[in-house]
């Protein structure tokens, strides 16, 4: 018997194995955690190649939780008779548990950040086909919408705030340049993003001049394994290409990143009458390189970049669009609670015309700007952080638009301090306050912000205050611009900042795969900037406007299921409202609302994702100008309302071979009149692109 006794006991053990991958890439994911409800003795951890090997003690039937950071959480019988089972996780929709900094720029989980902030990751765009971060925005988020303005030059619209009153970072810098208020969006490729936070509301506490309306960061992708290398390609109708290369090493702390990326698109001939007939046709180039080493308590990062567009906007003379980027970062741990962040950034956005017949190309326009950066943070044990920092930034401005081409700088400076206070569990506060400086607008400014999350179970609450301000640019106050030789445009030294009072009340309720937000706003904005007619110079000048308000209500809801479904609808209602008798040229629609649903299925060898998003937008009526010559007299303008459709099919062929096909415009949508705030669109288009993970190849 004590001879049998134990060979009986080997017998009735046995092993389930099998591998963790990722549904979006179909890739191994180590580090994942298996646990087994009935027994806290019997687990594992995945290896680097995502294998797993679980030893139960006898034959029972057992339940396996396999769970992971940012991730749902599977859960599977494990059954006698199995002996091999291969797992398949999918994203949290709600990624509460992911780690975001744009809110409060210190790193905290989406699920304790005071402010609503949303985050749309790399492999959600990847699915939905976009582009650039103008597509991946109007397709992800209501209430946003780009169009177009004069020379066809693009324009933002985010819930009632144009392009100079929302910040676009990446990865927590800013950028130079701007064409009609915006800047130039083409610069903003997804090839190397790992995600994209975005804080609606005044977030000038933190980040200053410019986030009057909210905070758009692009954080870039970190190399995380030894080597990889991905090559792209996609055609579009219309000669729409686009092909990149992505390259990384990681070695000893030692990090490189190189991202290419080519495109061009043929003029579009569009299908009605409208304010223009043709689409132009361009090209870019888009190249950067990061480096970074860490060491056990600082790491160091360099980045440099180059940026070209073409635009073939007249049959003689082309726009031509160059940036160069650079900057040097530093970030040391004291010791665990206190640690310190150096940087600098310089950022040059050149214009130029390129005339084709004796191929001279004349600089017309270039924005440089250096900015020097410290921040420090302190750790009060593990319920308050304080950060605390500031800002130098030296801005010249030449520009085509100053009398004689004469060029301006302004100096500018910043402190600012943020105490971020968990007092108990559930309970969060955020309260920061910045002080800010410009030299040639003689501007001083004071910032406060003020938020409140309380979370009592599977609902959380949000509140805050916030103040905003946007500091008149050079070009509001020096322009001296001859328009067409059909009037003037005059800068205005006397502008006054535009200062605005943000409210938010937020309520959020999650309860395992759903995820429901719902957020009233109210902005109350004084000075905003403009121009207006004026009478004694017969020209337009820029001024401050009557007192504004900018109200709404914005809903979400979203799901994930365990079978591979996600869906999440977006709804945002916004009302403007002018306290004057200013007019009201703003094109904001009342009405928006996004839709997707994915759905996505990983096997070994292959994986199949698709994803349907539509986007609506209400019509809008608004105050339009009656002709270029007579700019006192206006008249009402409705644009239609229009929806839009997509469908996009992604599949995993191997280990690494991606192919992704779309067809947008499902319904086949052409306006019978291209306004400047219609879609540009000829109908429904098809495109083709594919990728492969070289890496992936050379693995066991």
């Amino acid at each position: 018997m004590l001879l049998v006794l134990p060979f009986t006991g080997a017998v009735a053990q046995r092993v389930l194995s099998g591998t963790v991958t990722e549904l979006a890439t179909g890739s191994p994911m180590p580090g994942v955690c298996l646990a087994v409800k009935e027994s806290v003795s019997i687990g594992t951890v995945t290896d680097e190649q995502g294998r797993y090997k679980l030893v139960f003690p006898d034959d029972k039937t057992y339940t396996v939780e396999v769970s992971y950071v940012g991730y749902n959480t599977v859960k599977y019988r494990a059954t006698a008779n199995v002996k091999k089972h291969e797992f398949v996780m999918t994203e949290d929709v709600k990624m509460l548990e992911t780690v975001v900094v744009t809110a409060t720029r210190t790193p905290k989980t989406l699920k304790d950040v005071p402010l609503v902030t949303r985050v749309i990751d790399a492999a959600e765009f990847r699915t939905a086909d976009v582009n650039d971060v103008q597509d991946l925005l109007q397709t992800e988020l209501p209430g946003i919408e780009f169009s177009y303005s004069m020379n066809q030059q693009t324009s933002l619209n985010m819930q009632g705030f144009g392009g100079n009153s929302v910040l676009f970072l990446v990865d927590g810098e800013k950028l130079a340049g701007e064409t009609l208020d915006n800047i130039d969006y083409s610069r903003l490729t997804l090839n190397d993003v790992q995600r994209v936070e975005i804080v609606k509301g005044a977030a000038s506490s933190l980040y200053g001049s410019n986030a009057v309306g909210g905070v758009v960061n692009l954080i870039s992708r970190e190399a995380s394994e030894p080597w990889t290398l991905n090559l792209s390609g996609r055609w579009g109708m219309h000669n729409d290409w686009r092909t990149g290369a992505n390259l990384s090493f990681n070695h000893k702390g030692f990090t490189s990143v190189t991202n290419l990326q080519y495109t061009s698109c043929d003029p579009i001939e569009l299908k009605n009458d409208g304010d223009f007939g043709t689409i132009y046709g361009n090209r870019t180039i888009n190249a950067k390189q990061r480096f970074s080493f860490t060491g056990s308590r600082f790491k160091i990062t360099a980045r440099a970049g180059y940026f070209f567009r073409e635009r073939d906007s007249q049959e003689t003379v082309h726009d031509r669009y160059r940036d160069f980027s650079g900057g040097l970062k530093g970030s040391y741990d004291i010791d665990e609670d206190n640690s310190i962040q150096m940087s600098y950034t310089f950022d040059q956005y050149d214009k130029s015309n390129f005339t084709l017949q004796n191929r001279l190309d004349v600089r017309t326009y270039s924005n440089v700007q250096h900015t020097l950066r410290t921040v420090y943070n302190h750790n009060f044990g593990k319920k308050a952080v304080l950060i605390a920092g500031g800002d130098y930034m030296r801005d010249y401005l030449m520009s085509y638009q100053f009398a004689e081409n004469e060029p301006h700088i302004q100096h500018t400076a910043d402190a600012f301090a943020q105490i971020d206070y968990n007092p108990v569990k559930k309970l969060g506060i955020v309260a920061g306050l910045r002080y800010d400086y410009y030299s040639e607008a003689r501007l001083h400014h004071l910032s406060p912000k003020l938020a409140v999350m309380y979370r009592p179970g599977e609902f959380t609450l949000r509140t805050s205050y916030a103040n905003g301000f946007r500091a008149p640019t050079l070009k509001e106050m020096y322009m001296n611009f001859d328009m067409a030789n059909v009037f003037m445009i005059y800068g205005n030294k006397n502008l006054k900042p535009e200062n605005s009072h943000n409210f938010n009340l937020a309520a959020e309720y999650s309860h395992n795969s759903y995820n429901v937000t719902v957020m009233g706003f109210y902005n109350l904005v004084d000075n905003r900037i403009t121009t207006v007619w004026n009478k004694e110079l017969n020209g337009m000048m820029y001024d401050n406007m009557s007192r504004m308000s900018i109200a709404g209500v914005d809903c979400s809801a979203s799901a994930n299921w365990d079978f591979g479904l996600k869906a999440r609808l977006s709804y945002v209602y916004t009302y403007e409202k002018i306290h004057g008798s200013d007019i009201n040229t703003s094109s904001t629609r009342p009405h928006s609302a996004t839709l997707r649903i994915e759905y996505g299925k990983q096997w070994k060898h292959y994986g199949l994702t698709a994803a349907l998003t539509g986007r609506y937008l209400s019509k809008v009526t608004c105050d339009e100008y009656v002709s270029l010559t007579d700019l006192t007299q206006t008249e009402k303008v409705t644009y239609p309302g229009y929806t839009l459709w997509k469908l996009s099919l992604s599949q995993r062929l191997g280990k690494g071979l991606n192919l992704t096909t779309a067809v947008d415009n499902l319904f086949n949508y052409i306006p019978e009149y291209y306004y400047s705030n219609s879609p540009a669109t000829t109908g429904t288009t098809f495109s083709v692109g594919l990728s492969i993970d070289v890496e992936k190849y050379f693995k066991k």
